[in-house]
């Protein structure tokens, strides 16, 4: 009997010698500078490489060339960025800092900050910006539901469906 409670408490102890904590991963707080068209420095232009090791809190990627390309999602986070397309996209459920209060924002209320648009539909407008190209999309109550910006121009961007 006692040779049974002796193995059973070496067994026990080599088992529990064998676990491993685990750290949750963190990270950084995402920082939106709408005018720069950056995230915590980062333009749209990032690798998913670099992206990945800034942020590894991202919840998923994906690398298919035939839908959207290469892109590294923050769904908890609601931000998106499709690194094979050169874009970010910010919806409204996103809690981090932003430059410009835009998710949210009448549509009537932005000239202030952005001017005229470039390009505009019932649901959309395009804005012009230094780097690249802002675009917003509405809800029916015409507020700023989703943020799209890019180093591409309106003519060579390519938006994923």
């Amino acid at each position: 009997m006692k040779k049974i409670a002796l193995i059973a408490l070496c067994l026990t102890t080599t088992l529990a010698s064998m676990a491993q904590l685990k750290v949750k991963v963190t990270c950084p707080a995402f920082d939106v500078d709408i005018l720069d068209g950056k995230v915590n420095g980062l333009k749209a232009t990032v690798t998913a490489h670099d992206l990945k090791s800034k942020f590894p809190c991202f919840t998923s990627t994906t690398n298919d060339s035939a839908k959207c390309g290469e892109g590294v999602y923050y769904k908890d986070k609601d931000i998106s960025f499709y690194t094979g397309r050169d874009y970010v996209e910010i919806g409204e459920k996103y809690k981090g800092k932003i430059s410009l209060p835009l998710i949210g924002a009448s549509r009537n209320s932005l000239f202030k900050w952005l001017g005229n648009p470039l390009m505009k539909d019932d649901t959309w407008e395009a804005f012009q910006t230094a780097y690249g190209i802002l675009i917003l999309h509405y809800n029916k109550a015409k507020k700023v539901r989703l943020i799209q910006f890019s180093t591409q121009s309106t003519s060579t961007i390519k938006l994923c469906e």
